[in-house]
């Protein structure tokens, strides 16, 4: 398995200043499909951003001004479609490293005609570090992440305080983090990290052991009715910038 400390997308931009510690993602086996493939051809053009240190327009990329939300490994990209066609409102800027899940997303958005959307291939943390500036995003999505199942693996989750901290410097107030996990010792850690960082504060009130109902905007996999017909659970978490 590649460690996801050394690991670099299979195409790095020549640009990229150093390697980090900590990355947003783990570099995943999988084949792009003839589908996928043409998606980049034909839509990439139109949704694709390049990585870009420096101040990111986000006016300029997705041609209008309104709230942009960050959103961090999609995936297949299924359910970030299906957000930006309920919340046609919003600016989507979607980070994902895999190549075919990158292309699935695509492929969604051009067919569905989802002018919301733009799509970095790049390390999401490093977009933070060198592209957006603090206060810059209203929302942030991540369902979902790895949950190194394995104790001594637990270090490499991302949801740590100093990441959840880089998180809620750039959100504007009111801002919010949406999380979402179907292992529960990954979404109690979620809970106290968020919890422990004096930026945030937890939408939940004194209900629902500070977990909230699944917001109507994010669907339900296929993965994860699955695994709700079989009695495993979800947790949502919403935190809003103080």
């Amino acid at each position: 398995m590649t460690d996801p400390r050394h690991a670099l997308p299979r195409t790095p931009p020549s640009d990229v200043p150093y390697l980090r510690e900590v990355k947003s993602y783990v570099l995943r086996a999988g084949r792009t499909t003839v589908g996928q493939a043409k998606a980049y051809e034909v839509f990439g053009p139109r949704f694709l951003l390049n990585y870009a240190p420096g101040a990111f327009d986000a006016d300029a990329a997705f041609g209008r001004t309104a709230p942009l939300v960050l959103e961090i490994g999609f995936g297949m990209g299924g359910a970030t479609a299906h957000i930006a066609g309920v919340r046609p409102q919003d600016n989507f800027l979607c980070c994902e490293v895999h190549e075919p899940g990158v292309g699935a997303l695509l492929k969604l958005a051009g067919e569905q005609g989802l002018e919301n959307i733009r799509i970095l291939r790049h390390d999401a943390v490093e977009v933070l570090n060198h592209m957006l500036g603090e206060a810059s995003l209203d929302g942030v999505h991540i369902f979902f992440p790895d949950p190194w199942h394995k104790s001594r693996h637990h270090k490499r989750r991302l949801i740590q305080p100093p990441f959840v901290n880089q998180l809620a410097r750039h959100l504007k107030p009111g801002g919010y983090i949406h999380l979402a996990t179907d292992w529960e010792p990954y979404a109690r850690q979620m809970l106290e990290v968020l919890g422990a960082e004096p930026l945030l504060r937890n939408t939940a009130g004194a209900t629902g052991e500070g977990f909230v109902p699944k917001p109507d905007y994010r669907p339900l996999t296929k993965f994860e009715n699955r695994g709700l017909k079989l009695g495993h659970g979800v947790w949502d978490l919403v935190f809003r910038r103080v």
